[in-house]
């Protein structure tokens, strides 16, 4: 949202694997903005994933407001094919381009295409897009999938994807295409820091009551409003257990409204750590509210298949300015056994798409061309 607020990105296309559901499908068309009140980046997306973490504010409460386009897009793993590397070869070799030269300017990069997470709780592949100038207007010729055609059928769905892409990414002259790992494999590490029980009811304690389908800019306010209070009591308690997790610091939470569980969840926890990390179990609570965060550990056929997919799409669109790839191991969202596979599986397929790679590895701080 940073990067919206400060005008680099105005469009934004979500691609994810059937199992990441946070925001719903389709085209979400919002501001972006200051909010008067509280001075912090805000929106006028009514999605259930903006206000859930209390984000949404009216039009008329935001200064400086940018229009962000976001496109949020399915993709499914890809069957294999016999006949896929020929025609992903000639692919590649018609691949669009969003302008003459093929070093398109950085400067104004306002689209961004992202497969895996929009937040990492989310996985995602996205791109953003440069809002500028035009790409030449061959999507359809190129991506048209015919009842003939020798591809896989279980390809000719990525390829009307590429089609709803490159249309996006026309309104630009240049986009980052930016790769989450965990768009491939993707676990929810808090339903291993805890048990079941205890994750149940971290989900009462942080359940997001839905506003009505309808609801109008009132009904949307009170919403979001108490979703923020409820989450102001839940920090300010599980602040104040990290200083003292007595019966008495406790129970005066419990009297709060919607907190009765906690007894049950500290004590939980107590009997099964000395210390318990309160801090870290608010921050599993926020991700508990009106759906769960993803949890897939793909089998290799599935991650083959989704790489399968991606391929058919970047071959499909237009060149990438510049590709970013989150690895998302650290906080254990991409499944540590299966990270560094699938970054080589990922490395291979845009090397086969663009050609040599200048690959830059921060996480180790060393580089390398590939």
């Amino acid at each position: 949202m940073p990067a919206v607020y400060a005008g680099h990105i105005s469009q934004v296309v979500w691609l994810h694997p059937p199992w990441a559901q946070q925001i719903s499908e389709g085209k979400h068309h919002f501001l972006v903005g200051k909010d008067l009140s509280t001075t912090t980046i805000r929106v006028t997306g009514t999605d259930h994933y903006f206000l859930s973490d209390g984000l949404y504010v009216p039009a008329d409460q935001l200064e400086n407001q940018k229009l962000l386009n976001l496109h949020v897009i399915l993709i499914n793993p890809t069957e294999a094919s016999n006949s896929q590397e020929g025609n992903g070869e000639a692919a590649s070799a018609k691949r669009l381009k969003l302008s003459t030269d093929d070093t398109a300017s950085t400067s104004s990069v306002t689209s961004s295409m992202a497969a895996g997470d929009p937040d990492h709780t989310t996985p995602s592949l996205k791109a953003k897009e440069a809002q500028s100038a035009s790409a030449p207007n061959k999507a359809e010729t190129l991506l048209e999938c015919p009842a003939s055609s020798s591809l896989g059928n279980s390809e000719c769905p990525v390829r009307e994807v590429g089609k709803d892409v490159c249309q996006v990414l026309q309104k630009g002259d240049a986009y980052v295409l930016d790769i989450d790992l965990d768009f491939f494999s993707v676990k929810n590490p808090f339903k291993e820091m805890y048990t079941q029980t205890e994750y149940e009811l971290l989900q009462e304690l942080y359940s997001f009551k839905k506003p009505d389908r309808n609801a109008t800019e009132e009904g949307l306010l009170d919403c979001v409003e108490n979703r923020v209070h409820q989450l102001e009591d839940l920090e300010a308690a599980f602040a104040d257990l990290c200083d003292s997790d007595d019966e008495e610091t406790l129970q005066k939470w419990a009297s709060y409204p919607g907190m009765k569980s906690l007894v049950q969840l500290v004590h939980s926890l107590k009997a099964r750590m000395e210390s318990p990390d309160y801090e870290m179990v608010h921050q599993a609570g926020l991700t508990c509210d009106y759906v769960e965060l993803p949890h897939h550990v793909s089998t290799e056929e599935e991650i083959e298949g989704l790489i399968r997919s991606i391929k058919i799409l970047l071959t499909a669109v237009p060149k990438p300015t510049l590709v970013t790839v989150a690895r998302s191991s650290l906080d254990d969202y991409c499944p540590s056994e299966q990270v560094d596979i699938i970054q080589e599986k990922v490395l291979s397929l845009l090397g086969s798409v663009y050609g040599s790679l200048d690959v830059h590895l921060d996480y180790s701080n060393t580089a390398s061309s590939l």
